[in-house]
């Protein structure tokens, strides 16, 4: 869904304010589904599971399952999905159509298509 909204916004296109829920519900369950394959790859490996989601995401650092470097990013994204969750009525929806036209979600889908490595 969010590559068919990409390729409408960088051909000009606009969309509704459905379509715009559309998004931010499709960017949150992803964002929620790579938080969930990060706590099952810190458990898999015996490690405690950090309450906090940007422990965990650290901790994949730790591990050497995610590069530090990319630690910014995901900070990033955990808290759009928390603003999606907690503040919807404050979010700058140019910026988000502007991260979905950038295609800077990316790294999230490859994040969950990648293969879980063994411990």
């Amino acid at each position: 869904m969010l590559e068919e909204v990409r390729e409408r916004l960088s051909t000009g296109g606009e969309l509704s304010r459905l379509e715009q829920s559309g998004v931010l519900h499709a960017l949150q369950v992803l964002i929620e589904n790579a938080i969930g394959k990060a706590r099952q790859m810190i458990k898999s490996r015996g490690e405690p599971v950090p309450v906090s989601v940007y422990d965990a995401f650290t901790a994949l650092a730790r591990l050497k399952i995610i590069a530090e470097s990319d630690l910014p990013a995901w900070n990033a994204a955990i808290g759009l999905r928390n603003r999606i969750v907690h503040e919807y009525m404050n979010i700058d929806m140019d910026r988000v159509l502007e991260l979905v036209r950038s295609d800077r979600h990316r790294f999230v889908t490859d994040f969950l298509l990648s293969p879980i490595q063994g411990p």
